[in-house]
């Protein structure tokens, strides 16, 4: 089995991609009006609006911008750069400027348009370039 992808559901995926792609300097793959994603080596970001949950069981098996539970993580060159380039963008969305964590990454934390909590991280432990699998 391999890990393909998160789906994050949106009342507002014409506010959602492009703050994603601000961010992460890359464009979604936009297939319809309800569905874009955001492809990496590693996996796929995924957003989808409230319309596509009728191919899932209905509104009800999911509630947009009610995360409380999951961080969306992306591996970045230089967490620190990332802020400088993005603090003015994010604002008061900014939860964490970039901090070493105790596991050995420096993570930037800041909140989505939808409340979704995002860390942009970069290993700076030889322990934890060998867990994002970093050869140096």
């Amino acid at each position: 089995m391999n890990f393909a992808s998160v789906r994050i559901i949106t009342e507002n995926i014409n506010n959602l991609v492009p703050f994603y792609e601000k961010v992460t300097g890359a464009t979604f793959i936009r297939y319809t009006e309800d569905f874009a994603e955001l492809r990496t080596p590693g996996a796929t970001l995924a957003i989808g609006s409230t319309r596509t949950l009728q191919f899932f069981g209905g509104n009800d098996i999911a509630t947009p911008a009610s995360n409380q539970s999951v961080i969306i993580e992306f591996r970045v060159e230089n967490a620190d750069a990332s802020y400088e380039n993005l603090a003015e963008f994010l604002g008061n969305n900014i939860v964490q400027p970039p901090t070493t964590m105790p596991w050995g990454n420096r993570s930037l934390l800041f909140f989505d348009p939808d409340g979704n909590l995002v860390n942009f991280f970069t290993p700076l432990s030889q322990n934890a370039k060998a867990r994002s699998g970093e050869q140096n």
